[in-house]
């Protein structure tokens, strides 16, 4: 299904004009032309359940046709689409603490047609609450289903065999993702019984500035295989400075038995806690970021140890268990009319 809008955005190698991005914008505000595409659909198929996650670029009309033809409508929150216009309630280098006029007019359309909803689904608490804090989806039932992550993609493994604690940062190499923070972090620690080895890549001049500003204790690995990644390190950073509402790294990081210290960004505390080695820190501290990089170097034979999750982890991401509680909300009220 096209996304009927000017362009695809996701993934340029150029970011489009103001007035492209304006024309776009204004055209997700609600797509008659995606709305009436997705009508022929629904009277093709006569679904009991229309189950949308990420609406961006085909906008909330497609509530509208489910709704006109009394169908149950479940939607799945991931990201903050719905509340800001880069879907991140970031900009610059800080969270946004209140929405800028222009996010709030221009989602206002989404904030009434979240009435539509029959139940919301969120990836974690944080975004939830987001959303029902600014009156999304009243009286609708809301519920907190964690993503799929396959358990067997990444394994519990013994130490990394060096006599020195490794510190890992795997992922986007963006500001957003806090790996300056890190970088500022490792500088305050000593010269010996470390190294940080940093697997990911973003915008080559952005990274190439970042390289420069690097200690020698310091490995730029590029794209790293998940499992290879975690086998290598003792300690995974996790830094989000934006309110991410669930990152898998943490996941893998935890089913590997690796040591954690994370920001307490969005949904990060929501799985921090199944860690049995876990250090928590609030986002853009580099400072207390690095003394909890120093207190791991301190006591590296701790932190070094590998430890499995604890019980029952794995399987709170499982395709069973997630499918399962998907089920229960589709058939929950499902062949209840609407007044």
């Amino acid at each position: 299904m096209p996304l009927d809008n000017d362009y695809w955005p996701f993934g340029n190698d150029r970011k489009p004009s103001s007035v492209q991005r304006l024309k776009w914008h204004l055209q997700d505000t609600w797509n008659r032309k995606s709305a009436a595409r997705f009508a022929e659909i629904l009277d093709l198929e006569k679904p009991e359940v229309v189950h949308t996650n990420n609406l961006t670029g085909f906008s909330v009309s497609l509530w509208a046709e489910a709704r006109r033809r009394n169908i149950r409508i479940v939607h799945t929150l991931r990201d903050y689409s719905l509340l800001c216009k880069r879907s991140t309630l970031f900009r610059g280098d800080a969270t946004c603490a209140q929405r800028c006029t222009l996010c709030a007019a221009m989602t206002s359309p989404y904030l009434l047609a979240s009435r539509m909803v029959d139940a919301v689904v969120s990836n974690s608490q944080f975004v939830l609450d987001q959303h029902t804090r600014l009156k999304y989806f009243p009286g609708t039932d809301g519920r907190v289903i964690f993503n799929i992550a396959d358990p067997s993609s990444v394994v519990p493994s013994p130490p990394s065999s060096s006599d020195d604690l490794i510190f890992g940062f795997i992922g986007r190499l963006e500001a957003e993702k806090g790996i300056e923070v890190v970088l500022k972090a490792a500088e305050q620690l000593p010269d010996q019984g470390w190294q940080l080895k940093i697997a990911g890549k973003g915008l080559e001049d952005y990274v190439r500035g970042l390289k420069s500003r690097s200690g020698r204790n310091v490995e730029w690995l590029g794209f790293a295989k998940a499992a290879e990644f975690y086998a290598s390190i003792d300690v995974c950073l996790v830094s989000s400075v934006w309110p991410e509402p669930l990152p898998r790294t943490l996941i893998e990081s935890i089913n590997a038995g690796r040591a954690t210290i994370c920001s307490t960004a969005g949904g990060i505390p929501e799985i921090a806690g199944f860690s049995n080695m876990v250090g928590s820190y609030e986002p853009n501290d580099h400072k207390r970021l690095g003394e909890l990089m120093l207190k791991a170097v301190n006591e590296r034979s701790r932190w070094k140890l590998a430890r499995p999750p604890q019980p029952g982890f794995a399987e709170r991401f499982s395709a069973d268990s997630v499918t399962g509680q998907y089920l229960d909300v589709y058939l929950n009220n499902s062949r209840t009319s609407r007044q």
